[in-house]
């Protein structure tokens, strides 16, 4: 068996706040994985809670917010390989004096699946950005999942799948 259990849950809380409005920040958080034993982070769930964007009349405004296995410089999406979960929340504003919310989660596209992903360095990151805010934007949230070990080729590839695809 390639990669092998070893721990059971584990559920991993972060939060992270922009330093000033409409400013990308991003957060690592270590998960202190065994690398000399192959070991690999696997993910079963990450509930995100963004904070809502302001509403501004005529302004379009957003707050985003990705989980990544790599380092990013903005806010990502799905379409970013090592994506493991984002968020995005949006006022589209119709006048000067209305606007209409919409919001895309990534955990609305699963249901019984048994991974997200398989982390195999020793980190995630957390990224939150807004557009169109009077404040700053934050979010907090959950990474579920538990420790497993891999093979030697299994971890090999999975790590250099992780780092040449950032």
């Amino acid at each position: 068996m390639p990669i092998k259990k070893t721990s059971e849950q584990i559920i991993i809380s972060f939060g992270l706040s922009e330093t000033a409005p409409n400013t990308f920040i991003q957060r690592e958080v270590a998960l202190q994985l065994d690398v000399l034993n192959n070991e690999v982070f696997v993910v079963q769930a990450i509930d995100l809670d963004t904070q809502a964007p302001d509403a501004v009349p005529g302004t379009n405004t957003n707050s985003r917010s990705s989980v990544t296995s790599t380092s990013q410089t903005s806010v990502q999406s799905l379409s970013n390989t090592n994506t493991l979960a984002s968020q995005i929340l949006q006022i589209v504003a119709a006048g000067p004096t209305g606007g209409v919310g919409f919001t895309r989660d990534s955990s609305d596209a699963f249901s019984n699946v048994p991974q997200l992903g398989i982390i195999a360095t020793n980190n995630f990151f957390v990224q939150v950005a807004g557009v169109g805010n009077i404040g700053g934007k934050t979010v907090t949230g959950k990474l579920y999942g538990y420790r497993a070990r891999a093979d030697s080729a299994t971890y090999a590839g999975l790590v250099q799948s992780e780092v040449l695809s950032a």
